[in-house]
């Protein structure tokens, strides 16, 4: 995904210099009468028309864009949280519970896996232990004890409502990271405007090095607006990524209470 950042930041400044190139070669063919005050004036209200449009669209996707990642991020400490409180429950309930406990584990590394790929996180057990099932699966293991007292049943209770709401965290961290608005087309909307705003602007002044320059920081304010848009779009991956530290300390937790 960094290269993908990258690639769209590198874009995203090139599009408005390629907009003022073509701009600079269409002004030197236009006819000077095409150039006068009233026909400048127009593409002024044009553009500033358009540049607005951008602006906002730009505007919106930052200011989402971190209370999404922020969203993500809360919602994987509140599954890691609640994967300590359901094992402490198990252990607490007895020995028996065990194979429960390395199924957990098992289901806590897979989940990890999926979301930081190049990282490890010890041992996954077999593949249906990252079957769709998984946590069903589990919970029919905690329904299935047998309670000798009081204590244990207190416990298994709250086992097993910590694993429904384990699994419904986890899909809505699935559903939210899904859902997120459409990228693609709206950055083609945005480059191209953006080129369409840059020729308009090289055609009020011949090009030179003055104008070159001032040209460039707005064309870097777009590529660092999209760069962090892509970036706090995803998670998981990227330079701005979550910090993956928070679940290896929970795997080297659960390695020393086995």
């Amino acid at each position: 995904m960094a290269v993908l950042s990258v690639g769209l930041f590198v874009l995203a400044f090139l599009c408005p210099l390629l907009g003022a190139a073509i701009g600079s070669a269409v002004r030197r063919r236009l006819p000077q009468h095409h150039l006068d005050r009233d026909v400048i004036d127009v593409i002024k209200l044009a553009m500033g028309l358009m540049a607005t449009v951008v602006a906002l669209t730009l505007g919106l996707l930052i200011s989402s864009a971190p209370s999404h990642h922020a969203m993500i991020e809360g919602e994987y400490k509140k599954i890691m949280a609640s994967i300590v409180d359901l094992d402490q429950y198990l252990l607490a309930y007895g020995p028996e519970t065990q194979p429960l406990r390395t199924h957990e584990r098992h289901v806590a590394a897979h989940t990890f896996k999926r979301r930081w790929l190049d990282e490890d996180f010890g041992p996954t057990g077999p593949p249906s232990e990252d079957g769709p099932n998984r946590f069903i699966d589990g919970q029919r293991q905690l329904a299935q004890l047998q309670p000798a007292n009081e204590a244990q049943r207190w416990f298994q209770h709250q086992a097993l409502q910590i694993s429904v709401e384990l699994a419904n965290l986890h899909w809505l961290v699935v559903s939210q990271q899904t859902a997120t608005a459409p990228l693609v087309p709206i950055f083609i909307l945005i480059f191209f405007s953006a080129i369409a705003i840059f020729a308009g602007f090289s055609l009020y002044a011949p090009p030179n090095a003055t104008l070159l320059a001032i040209l460039v920081l707005p064309a870097l304010a777009i590529a660092g607006a999209t760069f962090l848009v892509v970036e706090l779009n995803n998670p998981f991956s990227g330079l701005l990524k979550i910090s993956s530290q928070g679940a290896h300390g929970l795997m080297q937790t659960f390695a020393r209470s086995f």
